[in-house]
């Protein structure tokens, strides 16, 4: 089936569709950060889901009970984050990524001229390590490192606060 999604048209379908979706406001198509154009643009993108309602339409789980599901949890934390940033960023002229290398993740990355801020998502209170943000930074110069949820920025705060802000 792969064989079959990898050729053109079939590719070229997708793209257009995953457009649609996001100029639609639905779902949105979001690039691995390569620190070179040509790289990024020519990776599989990261799907993100522009409302979590969508998430959470279908779900068995009524909306009082969700956070008693860690993993759905935060799921919906990344996304939220991940929307606020998506829908904000190219209004502030800032660049929304991602970044992934074998099991090391950053779950977005933004990126305005030279200023490069990577953010990660954890919607527990425990302490963690960031191996995926320890990576990223030895391999690129980062200005920023900024946690979301747990013991980092609370996420309402973080909606709250203009993309810009972290890449200044």
């Amino acid at each position: 089936m792969l064989g079959q999604l990898q050729d053109a048209g079939n590719t070229t379908t997708l793209a257009h569709y995953l457009d649609l979706l996001g100029k639609s406001g639905l779902v949105l198509g979001v690039s691995k950060y390569a620190g070179e154009q040509f790289r990024s643009r020519a990776s599989s993108p990261k799907l993100l889901v522009l409302n979590t309602a969508l998430m959470t339409a279908s779900l068995p789980v009524p909306p009082d009970r969700i956070r008693e599901n860690p993993e759905l949890w935060g799921r919906l934390a990344e996304t939220a984050v991940g929307g606020h940033l998506a829908i904000a960023g190219p209004v502030e002229d800032i660049g929304v990524y991602y970044w992934r290398e074998r099991n090391r993740e950053v779950a977005f990355v933004l990126e305005r001229g030279e200023t490069i801020a990577a953010i990660e998502v954890k919607s527990t209170g425990r302490r963690t390590f960031l191996p995926g943000v320890a990576e990223f930074c030895r391999q690129f110069d980062v200005k920023r490192k900024i946690l979301v949820g747990g013991q980092g920025i609370p996420i309402d705060e973080f909606l709250l606060t203009s993309p810009a802000t972290w890449v200044e």
